[in-house]
């Protein structure tokens, strides 16, 4: 008889941001466009406040007496998204100062701030547009460093073909873009016009790209 026991999932929901001024912390991630799911404030001297980003299974937390940590040490945190680009724009339109994009020429030294690929920031996006090769970055007031990277094509394994999910309408659409742009390439090669068949290409470029599997060509 077997003994081994079911899977557990085990999701990632709280990601706790020390601050030293709960009210203008709230106030800026408010200014982000994240969503407010609680404030809640026992009268006591504990006081916690809840984010969500857009599209996120995880959410941050702050207040007051909700972490020893000192406030702006928390550092490389990761917000995944389809355009760089886009998001970056958002941002500067919701008056939120966000580095430019930039990409790692693969020389780990430098004197830039430290992520993913290195010390040595270059400007503009990855000039293959690899996907988790381009970043932007920004702080919260208390100095806590956040950065965005594109990413397009997960590494294979990173998601379940059978389960392929977008985490909001513009990803989506990002994703049709994408698939657009690869399709028309393949009506060129294929060389008989209009494919009618375009839509169960679309639907298998879109899961191989997002699970990081062979893409159809």
């Amino acid at each position: 008889m077997s003994t081994t026991s079911p899977r557990i999932d085990m999701k990632l929901e709280i990601v706790i941001i020390p601050v030293s001024d709960v009210g203008r912390a709230k106030e800026f991630y408010a200014r982000l466009g994240w969503r407010l799911d609680a404030d809640f404030d026992n009268g006591k001297g504990f006081r916690v406040i809840q984010f969500t980003p857009p599209g996120s299974g995880c959410s941050v937390i702050f207040g007051t007496n909700v972490t020893t940590a000192a406030p702006g040490s928390a550092q490389g945190l990761y917000l995944i998204v389809s355009d760089v680009e886009a998001a970056r724009a958002e941002l500067l339109g919701r008056g939120v100062e966000v580095s430019e994009v930039f990409h790692s020429d693969g020389v780990d030294a430098g004197k830039d701030e430290p992520y993913l690929f290195g010390r040595r920031r270059v400007s503009g996006t990855d000039p293959q547009h690899g996907s988790y090769r381009s970043f932007a970055s920004f702080r919260d007031p208390d100095g806590n460093g956040w950065l965005f990277q594109e990413v397009t094509t997960r590494l294979p394994g990173r998601v379940d073909a059978a389960a392929t999910t977008f985490a909001s309408a513009s990803d989506l659409a990002s994703a049709f873009r994408r698939a657009e742009a690869a399709h028309g390439k393949y009506e060129t090669r294929i060389g008989k016009g209009r494919d009618e068949n375009w839509s169960e290409w679309y639907a298998a470029y879109m899961v191989a790209e997002q699970s990081g599997a062979e893409l159809p060509s």
